[in-house]
């Protein structure tokens, strides 16, 4: 038997499936949305349906926007781009201010041990953007792990022979740890200090 009546249940397992929610969260979070009233759940609800039919990706970038081309794309540098990993990285990034290129996301590295390869990564659309928009430099600011390494010095090794110049942040960022999580003097000082590869 369920220590909850079935909807509360449903309720509290949908939270547990959110990214750092236990039980004893997820059952918090299901209460204070009981013991709330009806309009703030209603609006709760509205917001989470409301993003998964307004926001898309960016046809340029890969970032999430409720536009075809996000602000990034539309009003920066396109002759630097900055190639995170997921959308959470540029969130990270932009807290700097003093980048005034655009990102191109990856989604995901390559991982020989889950299978990934260059073609399941966002390597060919880069390769357009570097081509169409004549571009300059492209940082790399994969993660400072063993998949991030590997990921940045493929990319650089295709991109070398277009003369595109391709740097890649400077240490700072400790070996393992995702950007997701640095500071933003750190990441500031790392993009500062990056350098060609």
């Amino acid at each position: 038997m369920s220590e909850f009546e079935e909807p509360i249940e449903r309720l509290i397992e949908y939270f547990r499936g959110l990214p750092g929610v236990g039980k004893k969260t997820a059952q918090r979070y299901a209460f204070y949305i009981l013991e709330g009233n009806k309009e703030r759940a209603q609006n709760f609800a509205k917001a989470i349906v409301e993003v998964k039919e307004k926001v898309r990706l960016c046809s340029e970038c890969g970032n999430y926007s409720a536009s075809e081309v996000c602000p990034i794309c539309s009003k920066r540098n396109k002759k630097v781009i900055c190639v995170v990993q997921e959308p959470k990285d540029i969130v990270s990034m932009e807290k700097i201010k003093s980048f005034d290129g655009v990102y191109h996301v990856l989604f995901g590295c390559i991982n020989p041990l889950e299978n990934k390869g260059p073609n399941d990564i966002r390597i060919k659309e880069l390769l357009s953007r570097v081509s169409k928009y004549e571009v300059q430099e492209v940082i790399m600011a994969t993660n400072p792990d063993v998949e991030g390494e590997a990921t940045a010095m493929y990319i650089a090794k295709v991109l070398k022979p277009l003369g595109v110049k391709v740097t890649r942040l400077a240490q700072g960022i400790a070996m393992g740890s995702d950007i997701e999580f640095a500071d933003e003097i750190t990441l500031e000082k790392a993009l500062r200090a990056r350098q060609e590869i």
